[in-house]
Order: C-alpha cells, then sequence, then structure tokens
C-alpha cells in the first residue's frame, strides 16, 4: 500500500555531478518505497561501477532512471512539483520544513483517490537551484539545519525527503481518506501550464509589456500568481484559448 501511495513521485536530479551520490540516491530511494528517478543532463555515470556500488541492490533503480535535457522534460505529466533549496524566497512562496510541505505531493495519491504524477526537484551538488529553475515548481521546502554548517550533502537531502514521504504514505496507508467527489476540478499537468507559460510570455513581449531583460523577474511573478489560485485543467485552457485570439487579433491588425 505504501509502494502504491509512492508510486507517482518522481525525484529528480539536476546536474548531478557525482556517481556516488547518484548510487546513494537510488539506494535510499528503494529502501523509503520509491522507484522513479529523473536525471536532468547528468554530469556523471550513473550506470558506472561507482554508483552501482553504493546503489549496492537498488541498481535496477539506476537502470531505469530516466535521462531528460531539462526540467520541463523531467515534469512532463507531473500536476504537482516541489523544489527543495536554501535560497530565500518571497512571502508568497515561502519556504517550510519537509514534513510540512511534502505530504501535498501526495494527497493525490491516497489510496482512495485518483492517482497523479508529482516530482520532487533537487538541485545540483554544487550550487542548489538557480532562481530560473525554481520557477518551475508550485511549492518550496527547505530542510532545517545548523546555522553553524547548513549546507547538506546532496544524498543527504535526498535521503531526509524520502523519510518523510515514506512516513506520510504510511499515515495514508492506515488511515484512508473518502473517495473524492466526482465534481471536483481537474488539476493541470505541469507541461499544460508551462506551455501556457511559454504562450503568455511571447505575447507579452510582443505587445511591449515585458522586455527581454526584465521578462524572467516579471514571469516569475506570473508563475507565482497563478501557483496560488490552483487553477484547473479547463481554466488553463481557457486562458490558452483567451491568448490565442489575442494572437489572432494582433495578427489582423497588422494585415
Amino acid at each position: 500500500m505504501v509502494e502504491q501511495v509512492l508510486a507517482g513521485v518522481r525525484i529528480v536530479l539536476v546536474e548531478p555531478a557525482g556517481p556516488l551520490n547518484v548510487g546513494g540516491i537510488a539506494r535510499v530511494m528503494k529502501n523509503m518505497g520509491l522507484s522513479q528517478m529523473v536525471l536532468v543532463n547528468p554530469h556523471c555515470d550513473w550506470l558506472g561501477e561507482e554508483a552501482r556500488l553504493m546503489a549496492v541492490h537498488a541498481a535496477n533503480l539506476l537502470e531505469t532512471a530516466q535521462r531528460v535535457d531539462n526540467i520541463p522534460d523531467a515534469l512532463k505529466g507531473c500536476q504537482r512539483a516541489i523544489a527543495t533549496t536554501s535560497r530565500d524566497r518571497s512571502p508568497e512562496a515561502s519556504l517550510v520544513s519537509p514534513k510540512v510541505g511534502l505530504p501535498w505531493l501526495l494527497e493525490a495519491n491516497h489510496p482512495n483517490a485518483t492517482s497523479m504524477e508529482s516530482a520532487l526537484i533537487f538541485g545540483p551538488e554544487d550550487r542548489g537551484l538557480s532562481n530560473a529553475e525554481l520557477s518551475y515548481a508550485q511549492r518550496f521546502v527547505r530542510i532545517p539545519s545548523s546555522p553553524t554548517y547548513p549546507s547538506l550533502n546532496l544524498a543527504q537531502a535526498v535521503a531526509i525527503c524520502c523519510y518523510e514521504l515514506h512516513q506520510t504514505a504510511l499515515t495514508f496507508s492506515e488511515h484512508p481518506a473518502p473517495s473524492p467527489q466526482p465534481s471536483a476540478p481537474t488539476p493541470p499537468s505541469l507541461d499544460l501550464l508551462e506551455g501556457y507559460y511559454q504562450q503568455l510570455e511571447t505575447l507579452l513581449l510582443k505587445i511591449g509589456y515585458l522586455y527581454p531583460h526584465t521578462a524572467p523577474s516579471r514571469m516569475e511573478k506570473f508563475r507565482r500568481l497563478f501557483n496560488r489560485a490552483e487553477l484547473s485543467t479547463e481554466e488553463v485552457t481557457m486562458l490558452r484559448g483567451i491568448l490565442r485570439q489575442m494572437e489572432w487579433a494582433l495578427g489582423q491588425k497588422d494585415l
């Protein structure tokens, strides 16, 4: 039952550089009942001897790991994503501990709920996630640690988060929730949302509301706004239709 709750969770590693870390992550994922590893532009050999030695009996997770070029590709089909970071965020995108924040990834995978894919994103060992990379997530967690030495090893950070996910899955398994209402709105996939953001940015650049040098920071604010709104699939589709009509009207004006 725990594995069923966790089946839709992807552990996304952005540009991992250490094969020992990747192998250790595979091991702790298997320890905690997680099975989906996604590697974004990895800078190491995740199938080599070092990674396999650290993975021990979890080498199969290395072999089935998905390798992609960028974060949007890693999130295709997902409907929820949390990024781990030590960077301070705006009040609208505050940081919470894994214990508080991570259950949100599993709410839709409750035994009586309609399952969906979700992702937990970790940055490279040497720098963490950039602001641009963080913008692909809807929520953010920070692992509380001593201010004397707050930096955690990547594999350690993943282990802490996997443990918290496992504990939440145990709770869900022991306390089944009521079946969801059939009229509940369907949350959009993150790739549908990303398509909307790209379409919105293109249009705002075209009409002069955005400029190339300010677009990233402005679009980050738009992302936060729509994340707070928790749009449904139908609402995102409607917004994209509005943008298409605006693009058509601009084209007619140019004729």
